[in-house]
């Protein structure tokens, strides 16, 4: 009569190993040995508690790798409503994707789950073993946005949807990583963003005005400052920034002067 007990020798199968081989190898031996459909499953069921130990082992020693190597994320936005940095969702992705990437981990954000006013977002972080863990948290729709003037919403429905999914998506990215934003920001060389003061909203009109009375375009002129949008302007730079504008003559102060007026230097 055939031993039994043969088989139940665990098969020796490697992390970088897939599930399906030793299922494979398994079924392929106790077919040979001639046993019970019973007795293989159960071997069956067995090792593939096995695999999901080892994989589930995988997962947290390519965790811990991935923890040794990462780099600290810097705040990349500010918002000038609250006076804050944040590290944005774009920040956090291009920054840990490549080393989770290298260590057979990778970030999913699954279809959200919506209702009227509230939105669920789940971060699955998952090894390329099989091994997966979730982080979910669920918040109200983002309908706060209004306009300054009119004092209506400057966002359409899905665009507050937008905003929604995209900030979840950054906390549960955050939590599920265990990262947070230094206080550094990119645009202050991390020395910290504490002490930034940026132009008022006046000094902002004031700007804009001359860029339009002199036909300068906005994007040109920001990256003349090397800042991302008018409003991360600094203080301090506020008279560097209308001396630039005011550098260029408007198009009546052109046509007086004649042709070639305003050509010289990059800006302008």
């Amino acid at each position: 009569m055939t031993d039994k007990a043969e088989l139940v020798k665990p098969v020796k199968v490697s992390q970088e190993a897939r599930p399906e081989d030793s299922f494979l190898t398994i079924f392929k031996v106790s077919v040979e040995k001639g046993f019970e459909p019973a007795f293989i499953e159960k071997m069956m069921e067995l090792q593939e508690r096995n695999d999901a130990n080892n994989a589930r082992k995988a997962f947290f020693d390519a965790f811990a790798n991935f923890k040794a190597e990462m780099p600290p994320v810097k705040k990349d936005k500010y918002n000038k409503y609250f006076k804050s940095w944040y590290t944005s969702l774009g920040m956090l992705l291009d920054t840990y994707n490549p080393i989770l990437g290298s260590n057979g981990l990778s970030l999913q954000f699954p279809s959200p789950e919506q209702g009227d006013t509230s939105m669920t977002v789940a971060c699955k972080l998952s090894h390329r073993l099989g091994h997966s863990e979730t982080v979910t948290m669920k918040g109200p729709i983002d309908t706060a946005a209004v306009g300054k003037v009119s004092g209506q919403p400057s966002r359409n429905p899905m665009q507050d949807l937008k905003s929604t999914f995209t900030y979840l998506r950054s906390v549960t990215c955050e939590s599920i990583l265990g990262v947070a934003g230094t206080e550094g920001t990119v645009d202050d060389d991390g020395n910290g963003a504490g002490g930034i003061e940026f132009i008022s909203d006046d000094q902002k009109k004031l700007l804009i005005k001359e860029l339009s009375t002199r036909r300068i375009e906005v994007k040109q002129f920001l990256a003349h400052l090397g800042v991302e949008n008018v409003d991360l302007i600094p203080a301090k730079r506020f008279t560097e920034a209308m001396s630039a504008a005011t550098s260029k003559p408007t198009p009546a102060e052109k046509k007086e002067l004649g042709p070639g007026t305003g050509e010289q230097g990059g800006l302008l």
